[in-house]
């Protein structure tokens, strides 16, 4: 690594990453902080936001929840815009849930989303269960490989976190969805008009969630979602749990008033960190 480089306080030599860099201790609030790591990935730069619990800071092995984020959005909007350090704080002080790390990566900022998927210049999908991962076991010392991890989302996240909880069962102990999208082709009810075709031709396999789950029904670890019953994407998510049942999967389903909207998603986000804590507990 160039010696200018090592100049910088907070950026970290790694043994992983030509740049790995975190935000400064002085500036941060509620147990925030910001992660900017060069992916190899990604060919390129990619951010994470990650709540530490208070009283926690110099704590051990602790589980790490990763929540994707939808379309649009990026690794600050599971914070800023549904507040959920604040919501695992509280139930961490309430004695709710148990002590974890929340990691909420951006997706890699491909067009309106990446879909969370391998595409033809980036891997979208290995950045999220390859180098997230290892940069916060580089930077965070509360985090090591004794760590349980644990992935959610919301929307084209719950589309990421369902796939990627399934297919990498060694790495997440359990997953979530909260109104989630199910196939691939529903990506485009929310992408500027005209340019889903570009994502279209980039990605490598456009999965469909189901599929993912009958492909890896041997190995699943728990798995549950949610979506609001006045959501658009309320039918897809129904149909998922119904031919899940018929094929036998085990897992858990709930429709809960709500739209696709934040409100839903600050306010539902607990029954999924409660759900983290106690498979944590088995």
């Amino acid at each position: 690594m160039p010696k200018e480089l090592l100049s910088f306080k907070h950026r970290i030599v790694s043994q992983s990453f030509f740049t790995l860099e975190i935000s400064d201790p002085r500036f941060e609030t509620n147990g925030l902080r910001h992660i900017t790591v060069k992916a190899p990935a990604l060919g390129g730069r990619g951010d994470v936001s990650v709540f530490i619990p208070k009283g926690f800071e110099l704590a051990s092995h602790l589980p790490v929840a990763i929540l994707l984020h939808g379309v649009y959005g990026s690794h600050w909007s599971w914070a800023y815009q549904a507040g959920v350090h604040r919501t695992a704080q509280k139930l961490i002080d309430r004695g709710t849930i148990q002590p974890m790390v929340v990691a909420m990566p951006s997706d890699g900022l491909f067009g309106d989303g990446s879909g969370y998927l391998r595409q033809s210049n980036a891997d979208y999908e290995k950045w999220i269960v390859q180098d997230v991962p290892r940069a916060l076991r580089e930077l965070l010392p509360v985090v090591s490989e004794n760590s349980n991890f644990y992935i959610a989302g919301l929307s084209m996240g719950g589309y990421g976190a369902m796939r990627l909880g399934a297919k990498y069962p060694r790495l997440f102990k359990a997953f979530s969805g909260l109104s989630s999208i199910t196939e691939f082709a529903q990506i485009k009810d929310f992408y500027e008009p005209g340019t889903f075709p570009t994502l279209v031709e980039r990605v490598e396999s456009p999965e469909s969630v189901l599929e993912i789950l009958l492909a890896n029904r041997a190995t699943l670890g728990p798995f549950r979602f949610d979506c609001g019953t006045e959501d658009s994407l309320f039918e897809a998510n129904q149909n998922l749990h119904t031919t899940l049942d018929l094929h036998g999967i085990d897992h858990t389903f709930e429709s809960r008033p709500g739209g696709h909207n934040w409100e839903y998603w600050e306010r539902n986000i607990e029954v999924t960190l409660q759900f983290f804590s106690l498979v944590q507990e088995q």
